[in-house]
C-alpha cells in the first residue's frame, strides 16, 4: 500500500473504501469538518501521452493564493448547486466537501503518478457521474484567466484536480492499534513533528502532541520523549538520513524504524544500534527492496 495508506493503518484508521485522509487533514487545515463527506482535490496537470493521460510533477502543484482563489470561486458558483463545495485550508491545500457520501473509491495521487491515469480514475456505482464532473471541472479550467496568468509566467496550467482520500471525520480516537510490528509502527507516539495538515490531523485524532518540523536532528532528539514520530522534510532528505544513522551509531536513539514509500508500495524497516555493525551484511540500493 502507498504510505499515507500505510500511516492510516498504523492508526487503526478503516478504509471505507477510501481512508478518510481529506477530513482528517481538514479538521487540522483551518476547515469546520462537521459530519460531510470530504475529498482532497489537488490542483494538477495532466499531461498528453502518445495515448492517454498522465499525471505531471508536481502533485499537487503549487498555485499562489490569488489564483486558487479565482479557480476555487469559479468552481463553486458552477457546483455549488450540486451540494458540492471547494474550500482552501490553511496550508493552502485544496478540498472537496460533498453533502452526501459518494459511492466512489478513489486512487492516492503517488499510485497513480507517472502512469496511465485511466485506471486510477473514481470507480464505483457513481463513477460516471463524477467523471463527468471532473470534465466539468477541466472545460472551467481550460483558459481560465488566473491559468492565463500562469503560463504568461512559465508555469503550467492547473488543467483538472485529483480526488482522493475520502470519507467522513472519524469520530472516535484510535483504541486498538496493530500487533504486526513493534509500538513505533503502531501509532502511540509521545511527540509528532511534521509539516503536514494530514499528520497534525493524525495528531488530533489520537490525541497526541503536535509540533512543527524542527530545523535539525538535535532539536528533535532534545525532546527526550520516548516515541517520536518525524516526517522527514522533502529538501535534503539523504542528509537527514545520515544525521539519524550517526545517531543510531552514537546510541542517542534506540531504534529507528523507517515507513518508506515508493509509489503504491511502502516497506517498513527497522533497526537498532547493534543493527549497524553488521558488517558482514552486503549493502543494498533501497530499490532492491521494492521488487
Amino acid at each position: 500500500m502507498p504510505l499515507e495508506a500505510l500511516i492510516c493503518a498504523q492508526y487503526g484508521l478503516q478504509s471505507t473504501p477510501d481512508y478518510p485522509i481529506a477530513a482528517i487533514a481538514a479538521a487540522a487545515d483551518g476547515l469546520e469538518v462537521g459530519r460531510a463527506y470530504w475529498l482532497r482535490a489537488d490542483p494538477v496537470h495532466l499531461v498528453l501521452q502518445r495515448d492517454c493521460f498522465s499525471l505531471g510533477e508536481s502533485i499537487p502543484l503549487p498555485v499562489s493564493s490569488e489564483h486558487a482563489k479565482s479557480m476555487i470561486a469559479s468552481l463553486n458558483q458552477h457546483f455549488n448547486q450540486d451540494g458540492l463545495m471547494f474550500l482552501i485550508g490553511k496550508s493552502g491545500a485544496w478540498y472537496l466537501r460533498a453533502e452526501q457520501t459518494p459511492s466512489i473509491k478513489t486512487s492516492l495521487p503517488s499510485v497513480a503518478s507517472g502512469k496511465n491515469i485511466h485506471q486510477f480514475m473514481p470507480h464505483g456505482l457513481e463513477s460516471s457521474k463524477w467523471l463527468a464532473l471532473l470534465n466539468e471541472v477541466q472545460m472551467l479550467l481550460y483558459e481560465h484567466p488566473a491559468n492565463e496568468a500562469r503560463e504568461s509566467c512559465g508555469e503550467v496550467a492547473v488543467n483538472s484536480v485529483w480526488l482522493s482520500g475520502g470519507g467522513l471525520m472519524p469520530q472516535s480516537s484510535v483504541t486498538q492499534r496493530p500487533v504486526t510490528h513493534s509500538p513505533a509502527t503502531q501509532g502511540e507516539a509521545s511527540l509528532i513533528l511534521a509539516d503536514s495538515a494530514f499528520y497534525h490531523g493524525l495528531a488530533k485524532f489520537a490525541d497526541e502532541p503536535y509540533q512543527g518540523l524542527s530545523s535539525s536532528l538535535d532539536d528533535v532528539l532534545n525532546h527526550q520523549v520516548q516515541h517520536i514520530r518525524l516526517q522527514l522534510p522533502t529538501a535534503n532528505t539523504l542528509v537527514w538520513f545520515d544525521m539519524l544513522m550517526a545517531a543510531l551509531k552514537a546510541k542517542k536513539i534506540k531504534q529507528l524504524t523507517l515507513n518508506i514509500g515508493f509509489y503504491e508500495k511502502s516497506i517498513i524497516v527497522e533497526m537498532r544500534p547493534v543493527d549497524t555493525y553488521k558488517f558482514w551484511r552486503s549493502n543494498k540500493p533501497v530499490m532492491d527492496y521494492f521488487k
